[in-house]
């Protein structure tokens, strides 16, 4: 019989669907509710304290998940082994989101106390030891004591391998990071033949998840991955199709674009063995924009050509569009301007023809933009206030359409607009409309060294509950937007 979905449950279902803000509302209440019913300091109090921890720091608010794992932490229970289990989950979360906060130092100082306080309660050979030995040699890897960091994540390796434990997997996939780190020829992935295909594909998937954090080292471990992954489960293996892909990305920011192409047409002839048209298509675009990025026009634009006629096979609307929108900007890019014209509306019209809102909001920004830098301001002004209509206030392409249709207004063909005002307006506007209409007489944002600065001006005198909920949100504006000050259009 299911159970019924917890308040952290349905709080992750409203992130998933881009309501940040509903999503931290819920967890507050039930972090109220738990204070009122059980008492400030309690079991009850520090595990709804975690829970909303865990959905800033999936948001990345990491420094407000900090203050609440520290806030769970604060009251060690006595004489209760269940919730002493739960205070050391508590600590555990807290040294690991101070290393993603970058905060070393304090990270590891945390996570040897916990390591400590793991080894008093469950003895060394227990997996839940273990657990703290791995973020603590994540620490001293990322410090640069590789030697140590070796020496704990192999002992943390040992312990979840004697008790059968799956937790080995991610103890594996930094096993192998700080060997490749290490230079000194090691194979990174051994003895995968003696693992299930499950822990194998959770190992590709730490390794997957850790690659962001140095890409540069990130692919150096992915590419040992895609070798090992082909050995043991196969060239056709989502797992190792998955690895291609985040291989391709990490290419993609060190600037590696010959190795990002290498990485999707492995990927793509995956997807045509094994018939799968849509996988096709979004590879073969992902293609051709590498192919734009190495500066290879010719095979850009044979590429999307191609995508053309994996999508028109299809017969999807808004595949359709997305090919031809993509495909446009790229002819408009190599000066093409008749031929891109004739691309982006029948962008349009195919996602016109459809019932996906944001890829025609998408299509007829695409278009507006096309029409203002032929200097066709009054069309693209039309165009483009009608794509915004279709699309969220928070979404890249609205903010370039807003940016842009600033500039349209005032009869500049180029320039662009000013993009960082139009983000910061868009953060004005998501805070404005989420608190009650009477309090604010005025809300200034503005962008200052790449950051957003805030002033406040209120109509009336908040009480506490107000105060805290104006300050909410402008953390969780601050999380959804920082992002947008350094994206690439």
């Amino acid at each position: 019989m299911s159970r019924s979905p917890s308040p952290l449950d349905i709080a992750y279902g409203l992130l998933e669907e881009g309501r940040l803000i509903d999503a931290e509302q819920l967890l507050v209440r039930e972090l109220g509710k738990a204070e009122r019913g059980y008492g400030h300091g309690s079991p009850q109090w520090a595990s709804a304290q975690c829970d909303l921890g865990n959905l800033l720091f999936s948001s990345g608010q990491v420094d407000r998940a900090v203050d609440c794992y520290r806030s769970a932490c604060s009251y060690p229970p006595a004489g209760d082994r269940e919730a002493y289990k739960d205070h050391l989950t508590y600590r555990l979360n807290l040294g690991t989101v101070l290393t993603m906060a970058g905060r070393l130092d304090q990270a590891e100082d945390e996570l040897r106390r916990n390591v400590q306080e793991r080894r008093d309660f469950y003895g060394r050979e227990h997996p839940g030891y273990a657990y703290a030995l791995e973020p603590l040699a994540d620490v001293l890897l990322r410090r640069g004591d590789v030697g140590q960091a070796r020496q704990i994540v192999e002992e943390a390796v040992g312990t979840f391998w004697r008790s059968g434990h799956e937790r080995v997997a991610t103890a594996l996939a930094l096993r192998a990071e700080i060997i490749v780190v290490s230079g000194g020829g090691e194979p990174a992935f051994a003895d995968l033949e003696h693992l299930p295909d499950g822990i194998v594909e959770q190992i590709a998937l730490t390794v997957m998840n850790r690659a962001g954090q140095d890409p540069s080292t990130g692919k150096a471990v992915l590419t040992s991955l895609v070798a090992a992954l082909e050995e043991r489960l196969g060239p056709d293996h989502q797992a190792t199709l998955n690895a291609l892909s985040q291989l391709a990305n990490t290419g993609h920011d060190i600037g590696d674009e010959a190795g990002r192409v290498w990485a999707i047409e492995k990927v793509l002839a995956s997807y045509d063995r094994q018939g799968r048209a849509e996988d096709a298509l979004m590879a073969t675009l992902g293609l051709a924009m590498a192919h734009e990025d190495a500066g290879d026009t010719a095979a850009a634009l044979r590429t999307f050509e191609n995508a053309w006629a994996r999508a028109d096979r299809i017969g999807r609307h808004e595949l359709r569009a997305q090919v031809l929108r993509n495909w446009g900007l790229a002819l408009s890019a190599s000066g093409r301007t008749d031929e891109a014209e004739r691309r982006l509306r029948d962008a349009v019209a195919e996602a016109d023809r459809g019932h996906d809102h944001e890829m025609l909001g998408r299509s007829r920004i695409a278009l507006g933009l096309f029409l203002q830098h032929e200097e066709r301001l009054a069309e693209a002004r039309q165009v483009v206030e009608a794509g915004l209509a279709t699309l969220d206030v928070a979404h890249p392409d609205a903010i370039t359409g807003h940016s842009h249709l600033g500039a349209i207004v005032q009869g500049r063909a180029c320039g662009c607009g000013d993009v960082q005002g139009t983000i910061a307006e868009a953060f004005r506007e998501f805070v404005i409309t989420r608190l009650p209409a009477d309090l604010l007489e005025d809300l200034d944002v503005t962008v200052e060294d790449g950051e957003f600065a805030i002033q406040v001006r209120l109509r009336r005198k908040p009480d506490p509950a107000e105060i805290e909920h104006m300050n909410r949100l402008i953390e969780s504006a601050n999380a959804e937007f920082r992002g947008r000050l350094t994206s690439r259009r």
